[in-house]
């Protein structure tokens, strides 16, 4: 009976902490640690650079099980921000987000590639302006451990591309491949 009993507390054991790898993580904006940036050419001369102010979101990730991570963000696109008042009402109007009618972009991974040495390859969906297109990130673990107020935290930031034309954000006289370089940080507090 001892042996029996022995062997069923290995076995919950063991199934405990295969599944105790997953670690859920709340983005932290209240503390500033994570952005949301773009970079467009301007007249093929200069870039013109932004951000988005407000977005939330949270990810999931398995050490043990990479393949097994997820991230959702929500991104408030009323908060878009380029320094330039008149450029950012602009960029909130029809030419391009439409802020009015479509408030807010979301990503949601669809595949997390563990292709090592902290690097990694982020599938997903990116909607904006109500039109989904799949995306491809390239990721970068950049660390992860206990913050000194007893908490522990995960970072990572990723890259990608994508064209005005993608979401149909394309003014008149506007190439619908125009590029767009997108650039995320984010530091994830464990929940």
């Amino acid at each position: 009976m001892k042996i029996r009993s022995l062997f069923i507390a290995l076995i919950a054991a063991i199934s405990f902490s295969a599944t105790a790898q997953a670690e859920n993580y709340k983005i932290d904006i209240d503390g500033q640690h994570a952005f949301i940036q773009f970079k467009a050419p301007h007249l093929g001369f200069s870039w013109v650079m932004g951000r988005f102010n407000d977005f939330n979101g949270s990810f999931t990730y398995d050490e043990a099980n990479p393949s097994k991570s997820k991230v959702e963000v929500t991104i408030d696109v009323t908060s878009v921000d380029s320094d330039h008042a008149k450029r950012d009402k602009h960029l909130r109007s029809a030419d391009f987000f439409e802020a009015s009618k479509y408030p807010q972009a979301k990503f949601v991974s669809t595949a997390f590639i563990d292709n090592g040495n902290g690097k990694a390859t982020l599938k997903g969906n990116l909607t904006v302006k109500g039109i989904t297109k799949a995306v491809t990130l390239d990721v970068n673990h950049i660390g992860s451990g206990k913050d000194p107020w007893g908490g522990y935290r995960r970072g990572f930031d990723a890259s990608t591309k994508v064209t005005l034309g993608d979401f149909n954000l394309n003014p008149k006289g506007w190439p619908k491949a125009f590029p767009i370089e997108l650039y995320i940080s984010v530091e994830g507090i464990r929940m």
